[in-house]
Protein backbone atom coordinates (compact mmCIF):
# COMPACT_ATOMS: atom_id res chain seq x y z
CA UNK A 1 0.00 0.00 0.00
CA UNK A 2 2.62 2.55 0.67
CA UNK A 3 4.48 1.96 -2.67
CA UNK A 4 1.73 2.30 -4.59
CA UNK A 5 0.94 5.70 -2.60
CA UNK A 6 4.10 6.47 -2.97
CA UNK A 7 3.87 5.81 -7.18
CA UNK A 8 0.51 7.74 -7.09
CA UNK A 9 2.34 10.53 -5.62
CA UNK A 10 5.12 10.42 -7.95
CA UNK A 11 3.21 10.25 -11.29
CA UNK A 12 0.64 13.17 -9.81
CA UNK A 13 4.09 15.59 -9.41
CA UNK A 14 5.15 14.45 -12.72
CA UNK A 15 1.80 14.85 -14.43
CA UNK A 16 1.93 18.46 -12.65
CA UNK A 17 5.30 18.89 -14.05
CA UNK A 18 3.91 18.82 -17.47
CA UNK A 19 0.97 20.59 -17.05
CA UNK A 20 3.06 23.79 -15.77
CA UNK A 21 5.72 23.04 -18.76
CA UNK A 22 2.49 23.38 -21.34
CA UNK A 23 1.20 26.02 -19.86
CA UNK A 24 4.20 27.99 -19.89
CA UNK A 25 4.90 27.22 -23.67
CA UNK A 26 1.41 27.88 -24.54
CA UNK A 27 2.06 31.41 -22.91
CA UNK A 28 5.11 32.06 -24.71
CA UNK A 29 3.56 32.19 -28.22
CA UNK A 30 2.62 34.45 -30.28
CA UNK A 31 -0.94 35.29 -29.94
CA UNK A 32 -1.68 34.48 -33.30
CA UNK A 33 -0.71 30.97 -32.70
CA UNK A 34 -2.09 30.87 -28.87
CA UNK A 35 -5.53 31.87 -29.11
CA UNK A 36 -6.46 29.11 -31.18
CA UNK A 37 -4.88 26.46 -28.85
CA UNK A 38 -6.71 28.42 -25.66
CA UNK A 39 -9.73 28.07 -27.81
CA UNK A 40 -9.16 24.53 -28.37
CA UNK A 41 -8.45 23.74 -24.83
CA UNK A 42 -11.67 25.59 -23.71
CA UNK A 43 -13.85 23.31 -26.23
CA UNK A 44 -12.44 20.66 -24.63
CA UNK A 45 -13.27 21.40 -21.00
CA UNK A 46 -16.47 19.33 -20.82
CA UNK A 47 -16.92 16.15 -22.08
CA UNK A 48 -19.36 15.65 -24.76
CA UNK A 49 -21.42 12.59 -23.36
CA UNK A 50 -24.69 13.42 -25.48
CA UNK A 51 -25.93 14.40 -22.45
CA UNK A 52 -28.46 17.50 -21.22
CA UNK A 53 -25.96 18.02 -18.21
CA UNK A 54 -22.32 16.35 -19.57
CA UNK A 55 -21.33 13.87 -16.83
CA UNK A 56 -24.13 14.17 -14.38
CA UNK A 57 -24.62 10.50 -14.62
CA UNK A 58 -21.84 8.40 -13.47
CA UNK A 59 -21.11 5.92 -15.66
CA UNK A 60 -17.40 4.12 -15.27
CA UNK A 61 -16.16 4.25 -19.08
CA UNK A 62 -16.65 8.26 -18.38
CA UNK A 63 -13.94 8.41 -15.94
CA UNK A 64 -11.19 8.83 -18.87
CA UNK A 65 -13.35 11.33 -20.42
CA UNK A 66 -14.13 13.03 -17.38
CA UNK A 67 -10.22 13.08 -16.52
CA UNK A 68 -8.92 14.66 -19.86
CA UNK A 69 -11.55 17.31 -19.33
CA UNK A 70 -10.44 18.37 -16.10
CA UNK A 71 -6.67 18.04 -17.01
CA UNK A 72 -7.84 20.63 -20.44
CA UNK A 73 -9.23 22.85 -18.03
CA UNK A 74 -6.34 22.60 -15.44
CA UNK A 75 -4.01 23.45 -18.52
CA UNK A 76 -6.12 26.38 -19.47
CA UNK A 77 -6.35 28.12 -16.57
CA UNK A 78 -2.38 27.89 -15.93
CA UNK A 79 -2.41 29.31 -19.53
CA UNK A 80 -4.39 31.99 -17.81
CA UNK A 81 -2.33 32.64 -14.78
CA UNK A 82 0.61 32.70 -16.85
CA UNK A 83 -0.15 35.77 -19.12
CA UNK A 84 -1.48 37.61 -15.60
CA UNK A 85 2.02 36.92 -14.45
CA UNK A 86 3.48 38.03 -17.86
CA UNK A 87 1.31 41.41 -18.00
CA UNK A 88 2.11 42.43 -14.07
Amino acid sequence: MKKDHALIESLEARLDAQRRLLARLVAALEPSAREPLIDWLSQRETMRDGQEDPGAVPVEENGPGIAMAEEFLMIRRLVGDRLHELRD
